[in-house]
């Protein structure tokens, strides 16, 4: 059950703190009861429509957000509804319409700022680190900076080494921004619903791998009154005997290792949706670990100063370490820039086999 201070940890300062910490306490979790079917992309897009509904501050803006419905039709129908207004196609210039979102998010509205893929930013990274993160400090709390960065983030399929990169370390690393990373539909609906209604920058990792899978949904993650707040993981599936622990696509590789642990070798394993990066929520991961004594990270991102890295040391500095009957295992991406070629994409991206023969080191069962 996550503690009243940890929803108001991730609401910051801002002026609209309190306006938003009452909305963000309405809803926080669901029932685990589906009702129905939901895919990641329907679940942002109907966000999206419901807060630009709720709030005529909020706008949508971005490479091919309009006439196009989106590169990965997110954005499906909100130029019809909205109009061209809030609905805003660009030129393909990143620098120039992060500088214009953020300044729009200074003047008082609520961009949602898209990117093709996340890769794109770092064309836009001053705009995102130096104004959109830094300015609410450096003005003494005065400056409040709304605003969404939001799109593909991480490996998909035979795009190469340019549109491959996991910013999840690399933003992740930032004071002043909030960083997370949905793996199913009621994560899309309710964390980026936090995300538009937070009076901070927020950055927001989706996968395009992810847009089309559908997931149970609940009636009350359905709600327009659902959120998740920033810093909360969640236990996709409880176990005993090691934790498995990973964010968005990762997450689903580790719900396949689990099931080939339980086959093989009749191990439970616990795994856990990270589903926030900053703030991460160590409290989850450190409680799970007291339990099963054992810990793989998955991660889409190199080892080099990557989450399971930040996740290990964290672990160390605990109270987990004691309990610790194994060293920490890390999976994450093979340290070569993506290749193109799909064998060696296959044999650079994590898979389930490796996270089961890291499991099985762990749990020494593996001479």
């Amino acid at each position: 059950m996550m503690r009243i201070h940890q929803v108001r940890a991730t609401i910051g300062k801002a002026s609209s703190a309190k306006c938003i910490g009452n909305a963000l306490m309405k809803r926080y979790s669901s029932s685990g009861s589906g009702v129905r079917e939901m895919t990641v992309r329907d679940a942002l897009n109907s966000v999206m429509e419901e807060e630009m509904r709720r709030d005529e501050r909020v706008f949508l803006m971005g490479e091919e957000v309009g006439q196009y419905n989106g590169a990965y039709k997110v954005s499906r129908g909100l130029l019809d509804k909205f109009g061209p207004k809030r609905v805003i196609d660009t030129p393909i210039t990143e620098m120039g319409f992060t500088g214009l979102s953020t300044g729009a998010a200074f003047a008082g509205l609520r961009p949602i700022c898209e990117f093709m893929t996340f890769n794109f930013s770092m064309q836009a990274i001053d705009h995102i680190v130096n104004s959109a993160a830094r300015t609410n400090y450096m003005s003494g709390g005065i400056q409040a900076c709304p605003i969404v960065f939001r799109g593909p983030n991480g490996p998909a399929s035979a795009v190469a080494a340019q549109h491959s990169q996991h910013f999840g370390p690399w933003y992740g690393a930032i004071p002043g921004l909030k960083v997370i990373s949905p793996y199913s539909a009621e994560d899309a609906r309710g964390m980026l619903r936090a995300a538009i209604r937070d009076p901070n920058p927020v950055v927001v990792l989706e996968n395009e791998l992810l847009y089309g899978k559908s997931f149970p949904i609940s009636e009350e993650a359905l709600s327009e009154d659902f959120v998740i707040p920033f810093g909360v993981a969640k236990i996709e599936r409880p176990g005993k005997d090691i934790t498995l622990v990973g964010e968005s696509l990762a997450v689903t590789t580790a719900l396949e290792a689990a099931d080939i642990l339980k086959e093989k070798h009749g191990v439970e394993a616990e795994v856990i949706n990270l589903r926030s990066i900053r703030p991460i929520d160590v409290d989850t991961i450190v409680e799970s670990v007291k339990k099963t004594n054992r810990v793989v990270t998955v991660e889409q991102a190199y080892s080099q100063h990557g989450l399971g890295s930040e996740i290990a040391a964290q672990l160390m500095e605990s109270s987990a370490f004691d309990y610790l009957d194994a060293p920490v295992e890390r999976v994450a991406m093979a340290d070569v820039p993506m290749p193109y070629s799909t064998p060696i994409e296959a044999a650079t991206v994590p898979n389930a086999d490796v996270v089961v023969a890291s499991a099985e080191k762990s749990l020494y069962l593996k001479k």
